[in-house]
């Protein structure tokens, strides 16, 4: 029998990472317990799209464990041992807002969480492939040191930087940099993913996310740009832009099209391997054409509001390279771009 293990099942990669593998695998076991609304209130719960799964996937089955909670976990990875083949690793507190409030429990989830599954990976389903939804703020703020230059619309790098025609690859130094409280308990699970893979030998993977995105997305105000920008709009709610003019410039990848890239991984593993994970130049924007973009499928005009005080550790510019992953797996491809994503919400929603 063949089982994938999806922690944070009712978040946005979780779930669609629960769809993708449904006709792929026997059973879908989903680890999740709504930490979500404990992060940022009821309105980002993910009980709703817990139950849809439990209604609509008919081969999964959930349960409502903390990855914190080493002996809960044991009893699912004990009970299906070997038979275990892939971990998709999703769930965490995501926000660097939220994680400066309370950054214990920040990481204990991250961090904690993420050695808590590797150490029962490593003794119950050793062969397993072991995914971990990562992040581009393990770079911390070293992004901001590149030369950028302001445009109208966007900040954009240097046309003579190394990085103008494909965005950051994972050569970026992780080191002596801000990272955000949030962005330090990333950095201890990602290097943690790559040293169970290096040292034990697991077949794991970081996929290092830029903004990640889709209809199923829960989002509220700290985290979730595109789909809490969507709401906002759609609601006529005023939304509020931290910093640099709203010029700032995200590369955002659909649900889909990072789980895509889980599977082709799958197929032809790797030992604690590193990609940058984004929408990259197909799919990107910066905040103010992000909201000139909603204006135009709503055609409404957005409440903004600018504060001058940007996020800490926040970047300008992230654009991610995904050379690395393309030449690792020529065949995978993007199925979305920007304005294909912002189209899925607004349909979702509205």
């Amino acid at each position: 029998m063949d089982i994938v293990i999806v922690t944070g099942s009712g978040g946005l990669i979780g779930s669609e990472s629960v769809e993708f593998f449904s006709n792929k695998f026997d059973i879908v076991v989903g680890i999740d317990n709504d930490m979500r609304s404990v992060f940022f209130g009821k309105e980002a719960s993910t009980s709703w799209n817990i139950k849809r799964l439990e209604e609509e996937v008919s081969n999964y089955i959930h349960y409502p464990g903390d990855i914190r909670d080493k002996e809960s976990l044991e009893s699912v990875f004990s009970k299906y041992g070997a038979d275990i083949k892939l971990i998709v690793h999703c769930a965490a507190q995501p926000s660097h807002d939220w994680a400066a409030k309370d950054p214990i429990m920040d990481f204990t989830v991250n961090a904690n969480g993420t050695l808590n599954l590797l150490e029962l990976t490593r003794n119950f389903s050793p062969e397993a492939v072991f995914i971990h939804c990562s992040t581009n703020k393990v770079y911390g703020d070293t992004p901001n040191n590149l030369p950028l230059v302001e445009l109208d619309m966007r900040w954009e790098v240097d046309e003579s930087h190394k990085f103008y025609a494909r965005g950051i690859d994972e050569s970026m130094t992780i080191d002596n940099s801000k990272h955000s409280v949030f962005g330090a308990s990333k950095v201890a699970a990602d290097v943690m993913v790559q040293e169970y893979g290096k040292y034990f030998g697991l077949k794991t993977v970081c996929f290092r996310g830029g903004c990640l995105t889709g209809p199923k997305h829960s989002g509220a105000m700290l985290h979730g740009f595109l789909s809490y920008l969507m709401k906002c709009a759609i609601k006529n709610d005023k939304y509020t832009i931290f910093g640099y003019e709203g010029k700032q410039v995200r590369d955002n990848i659909h649900a889909y099209d990072l789980v895509n890239m889980f599977w082709h991984f799958y197929k032809n593993p790797r030992h604690g391997e590193v990609y940058n994970a984004g929408g990259s130049r197909y799919s990107n924007c910066s905040m103010k054409e992000a909201v000139a973009l909603c204006e135009e499928i709503t055609e409404k005009k957005m409440r903004i509001n600018y504060d001058n005080n940007n996020r800490i550790g926040d970047h300008i510019w992230y654009i991610s390279d995904i050379k690395k992953f393309k030449d690792h797996y020529p065949d995978w491809s993007y199925k979305y771009g920007i304005k294909d994503i912002l189209l899925e919400i607004y349909d979702e929603n509205h």
